[in-house]
């Protein structure tokens, strides 16, 4: 079976100038124009490469006869919004939560979903093979620009909550200098928040955090909450497709909380199936189940989780909700891919339907602990294979890597799509149940990568 050779689960990244290079992306740009003729959109994030790689695609999509329309700076959910609501496809330049000597391409689908793995495949064929013809002088695409574009896509979410819910409600928001400091506040604002920023000031060179927001990164969001008074604090990536959260007293929220507190909300009004890849906490299936809810499980990656549920409501389930324990949310009521922004409302909507503090919400989940653990090996397949044979006895999972299930208590070992490393995961019910398993495991890995006779 043939695999991606350039692409990652999120499409293709690399260091500017290194990996990443106007020459890549221009041959991207005439590779997608040969599968995905008609007008395609394109938009980019803060970086300051954007300009330079945005205008290779564009370059590669008109010779090969698109018509490109450009969307300037906004959230990638944003653009495929607005390609599902437009177009015949998209390219989005960005690396997503990758440091800022990074850049990238995602290819969006006329539905809004990324280009699935079958898709991408053939794509990178073009790209690897040059094969793809360019258009004579009278055949050439026409470009125009839509930098208002993104106003559809902000007024789609705001209309979702009618009746300004977040009325009396003070929110900071952190878009992490990237695309959603244009779109989070005003939908925000448009609920009725009162809306604080930090890092609201577009800049690709990141000052005041880098794009991944992890705890150590939010410590001045976590001090604005708390001096303001606001209900909560809620910051991006940079890309916009995730949200995460501190809470009223600075706190940050786990992600797995973060999602199980959503489903929870959104299964206590409708019933129906939920989607999550095998490396999410049990908590979330916990809040679901006890809702009346079932899950589905799929490999890791927002693209498998958006086309299971697809595929789901085609054969007639009802699917009422999915996403990663990343903080990338996915609401099939509004478009099948993770949306930051989105995010960022249902949350100020659970506030004000429960009347309870984020924190007192968020204590009320099950109580599970996670561990994780990176191992560098280009050998990751192989050690999987042989921990499968190892644990073969017990109930396993092959969906992506290996899971182990051991009554209400897992581990996860799988190889990493885009970099030379596993990774090992244990969600339990405590500490001493994590510990164990967690041991247990890094023993087996470490056995396995030992060579042969040694």
């Amino acid at each position: 079976m043939n695999k991606k050779q350039l692409f990652g689960t999120n499409g293709v990244r690399g260091v500017i100038g290194k990996d990443m290079t106007p020459e890549l992306v221009l041959r991207i740009g005439e590779s997608l124009g040969t599968m995905r003729k008609g007008c395609i959109a394109v938009g980019r994030d803060t970086r300051t490469s954007g300009d330079t790689l945005a205008g290779a695609i564009k370059a590669g999509l008109l010779a090969t006869g698109c018509d490109v329309v450009d969307c300037g700076i906004l959230p990638t959910p944003a653009l495929q919004y607005i390609v599902r609501e437009h177009y015949d496809g998209g390219a989005m330049i960005t690396a997503s939560h990758n440091p800022p000597e990074y850049n990238g391409v995602k290819i969006i689908e006329p539905d809004g979903t990324e280009m699935g793995d079958d898709e991408t495949i053939q794509l990178e064929q073009l790209i690897l093979g040059r094969t793809y013809p360019v258009q004579s002088w009278n055949r050439v695409g026409r470009e125009t620009a839509a930098p208002h574009a993104v106003d559809e896509y902000i007024n789609a979410i705001a209309s979702q909550f009618p009746n300004r819910p977040g009325t009396g409600m003070t929110i900071v928001v952190d878009p992490g200098s990237g695309p959603a400091c244009l779109t989070t506040p005003r939908i925000l604002s448009a609920m009725g928040c009162r809306v604080l920023t930090i890092n609201g000031i577009m800049d690709g060179t990141f000052p005041g955090r880098l794009p991944e927001p992890s705890p150590d990164g939010l410590i001045n969001l976590s001090l604005l909450v708390k001096a303001s008074g606001a209900a909560f604090g809620v910051a991006h990536d940079g890309d916009a497709d995730r949200a995460v959260f501190v809470d009223e007293t600075g706190q940050f929220v786990e992600e797995n909380q973060e999602f199980a507190l959503v489903a929870k909300f959104i299964c206590e009004k409708e019933t129906g199936t939920l989607v999550t890849p095998v490396s999410t906490s049990q908590m979330v299936e916990q809040v679901a189940t006890a809702a009346g809810s079932d899950v589905v499980y799929t490999p890791v990656g927002s693209i498998y989780v958006a086309r299971k549920m697809r595929e789901l409501i085609a054969a007639k389930r009802t699917v009422v909700f999915g996403g990663e324990g990343n903080g990338g949310l996915i609401f099939p009521n509004h478009q099948f891919c993770r949306d930051g922004g989105m995010t960022a409302a249902m949350m100020v909507a659970i506030l004000a339907r429960a009347q309870q503090p984020l924190s007192t919400l968020i204590a009320g989940l099950p109580r599970r602990i996670m561990k994780k653990e990176k191992i560098p090996t280009p050998d990751g397949l192989q050690v999987i294979a042989q921990l499968s044979i190892k644990y073969s006895h017990e109930q396993i999972d092959l969906t992506d890597g290996l899971k182990i299930r051991r009554g209400n208590y897992w581990a996860l070992v799988r190889a990493s799509g885009t970099e030379p490393l596993i990774r090992i995961m244990v969600d339990a019910e405590n500490i001493t149940q994590a510990d164990a398993f967690f041991a247990e495991l890094r023993e087996q890995v470490a056995s396995a990568l030992i060579p042969q006779g040694k």
